[in-house]
């Protein structure tokens, strides 16, 4: 019997142990009731009690293996291989993290030991205890790698010296009203093992507050050209054609976004401030109908006084430079007084301008607004010129009185429209004139004949708008 219970597992062993032994107190009992008849039923339930007690040692205990460290006890688990696989899955694991063979210290030893079976250790359980060793073996080989939005950028010993240096880049765009600083990019900090190449603090600083090359918007106003805004923005005119190829550079309208470069950290700083301040009150707009004036003509009768508000809002910057807000409350202070409009009601006639502008001819533009190279030296172009065959027709953009019509200067012949809003449009070199100075004329009425005249290259029409007596691309209104 020995034999067979030596082949059995410890779990097993208890079993047959208690079964057996239960078994032989049944028969002894029963024996000595055969002598003793009013003994039969106390030895009934002595039996019963005995395999009761069996059942409760079977159910609730178990036995197992009790495991040593040094002569330290670290648990009981059910069987030697839970530690076994527990160690070797410290030592993968520290193998990869370390990059050298990491072996578990200490000497393994087991003990056979009875426990309550919510009482036995699983192998996270003794895992658990052999990684406490690995941290304090990580923690003094451990270098901190920073990551910024995927790519590695250098690998420091100090992960005390780190926290300062990013609550410094922090700070750089905090002050006493910022209620939030992070960074806009993803900056992880990643441990790594082994011989590395480390950097020191200063470099990385420098590193993730050095410029890189973005991508921001630029939005057209009025009197802006191409050259203009590529200079602004410390572009080439290539360059900044290379980021809008779908853009007529010729032809740009107010209102249009254009993708300019932008000189950002490797490291953006989000933040997010608290602030009060005052901001006016519109009027409210009382309307009164007005004979004398055109239909969709207006002007102002009497005018408001615009109110007060207390305005609370959360800002958000990136890098200093707001990109939201967001209004949290907003008090009136005053309320503003209504601006008396008048609204003409009079049929406007053909000749009234509609504040749009159509090309004078058609053709190809031949020379674009703005500086250039002609009749040997660098000048400035006020207007452009359209190409045309001589004496085709030119049209007025848009209805107008003609305020000049004759000769001027290198100009040669040319007519001047004054609109109804102030603007001028100008069309000279033409070989004849249609109008004369007072005229009305309506959008699209022909005004003079296409030529060569005054300093010309060849026949065209050189057409400029003036707005408030100043030159603007023409190109950025014609439609």
């Amino acid at each position: 019997m020995e034999q067979v219970l030596n082949r059995l597992s410890p779990i097993k062993q208890l079993h047959k142990w208690l079964y057996i032994r239960a078994r032989r107190v049944v028969y002894a009992l029963h024996s000595m009731a055969t002598d003793h008849p009013i003994a039969g039923p106390a030895s009934f339930l002595a039996v019963s009690a005995a395999m009761g007690l069996a059942l409760t040692l079977t159910t609730l205990y178990s036995s197992g293996y009790a495991v040593l460290v040094d002569g330290e006890n670290i648990g009981v688990v059910s069987d030697r291989k839970v530690v076994t696989e527990a160690i070797q899955r410290v030592e993968q694991h520290g193998t990869r993290l370390l990059g050298s063979e990491y072996t578990v210290p200490g000497e393994v030893d087991y003990e056979f030991a009875l426990t309550l079976k919510h009482q036995l250790n699983n192998r996270t359980d003794i895992e658990n205890h052999f990684y406490q060793h690995l941290n304090e073996v990580s923690a003094d080989l451990r270098k901190y790698q920073v990551v910024v939005n995927g790519t590695p950028v250098g690998i420091v010993e100090s992960e005390d010296q780190l926290n300062s240096l990013f609550k410094e880049l922090k700070g750089n765009f905090s002050n006493e009203n910022t209620i939030f600083a992070d960074f806009a990019d993803s900056v992880q900090v990643e441990y790594v093992y082994g011989d590395v190449e480390l950097m020191d603090i200063n470099r990385m600083r420098e590193i993730l507050t050095a410029n890189k090359v973005g991508q921001t918007t630029y939005t057209i106003a009025w009197g802006d050209t191409f050259n203009g805004i590529a200079y602004e923005n410390d572009m080439s005119v290539s360059d900044l054609q290379q980021l809008n190829p779908d853009v007529n550079i010729n032809r740009l309208m107010i209102g249009d976004v254009l993708k300019v470069k932008e000189e950002i950290p490797l490291v953006s700083v989000t933040t997010r401030e608290n602030a009060a301040y005052y901001e006016d009150v519109e009027c409210p707009i009382i309307e009164v109908q007005d004979p004398t004036l055109y239909v969709g003509d207006s002007k102002v009768k009497v005018q408001g006084t615009p109110g007060r508000a207390l305005v609370n809002a959360t800002i958000t910057y990136v890098n200093g430079v707001e990109t939201g807000r967001e209004v949290t409350h907003r008090s009136i202070v005053w309320e503003p007084t209504p601006t008396t409009m008048a609204v003409g009601t009079k049929p406007k006639p053909r000749t009234a301008s509609t504040g749009t502008y159509k090309w004078p001819i058609t053709g190809r533009v031949t020379s674009y607004f703005g500086g250039r190279y002609i009749f040997g030296g660098y000048s400035y172009h006020s207007g452009i010129d359209i190409n045309a065959s001589h004496g085709a027709p030119i049209y007025a953009a848009d209805g107008g009185t003609v305020t000049f019509s004759g000769w001027k200067g290198t100009y040669g012949k040319l007519v001047i429209i004054t609109h109804d809003n102030g603007t001028k449009t100008y069309y000279a070199h033409n070989s004849s004139l249609t109008v004369s100075v007072g005229d009305k004329v309506y959008q699209g009425q022909q005004i003079a004949k296409a030529g060569s005249t005054g300093r010309s290259t060849g026949t065209h029409c050189h057409f400029e708008i003036r707005i408030d007596g100043t030159s603007v691309n023409p190109l950025s209104y014609l439609q």
